[in-house]
């Protein structure tokens, strides 16, 4: 999502861009797009010239948001939040965990996707995927001129 937020005013991005830059298989791309398009995270446009674009403004849509729509979750908890870590009852330190994915949560919560393109390093490691994933001069282009 970041990729596709960085890349928004190119247009519609494929999902093999996204994947080249990031390095990450297509085939999972695909499954998590699905799944992104589901909660309305991102929108798609079929045809040439197609790919994705976010649903939204990156100024709106935050981290925790996207976590949740690919089925993920920042639960610390041994148990899951069920309350039976422990020959099925809660642990003694149940409470420390669930309190502590409740301030990832908020803390991921409050971090836009804006956000995070804001950020220096994260324009550096861009700046340096772009030039990964830029095509070189091939051989066969050096040795037809």
């Amino acid at each position: 999502m970041l990729d596709l937020a960085m890349h928004h005013d190119e247009g519609p991005i494929t999902l093999a861009d996204i994947a080249q830059r990031q390095g990450i298989s297509l085939s999972y791309l695909e499954q998590l797009f699905s799944r992104l398009r589901k909660r309305q995270l991102v929108g798609s446009v079929r045809g040439p010239g197609g790919g994705y674009t976010l649903g939204r403004g990156a100024d709106t849509i935050f981290v925790a948001e996207v976590i949740a729509a690919v089925d993920e979750n920042v639960d610390t908890t041994k148990c899951g939040g069920a309350h039976n870590c422990q020959n099925n009852q809660q642990c003694l330190t149940h409470d420390l965990w669930q309190d502590l994915s409740a301030r990832i949560y908020d803390y991921l919560n409050r971090i836009s996707l804006e956000d995070l393109m804001q950020r220096r390093g994260v324009k550096e490691v861009a700046q340096r995927q772009e030039e990964d994933a830029a095509p070189s001069v091939s051989a066969e282009a050096i040795r037809t001129g």
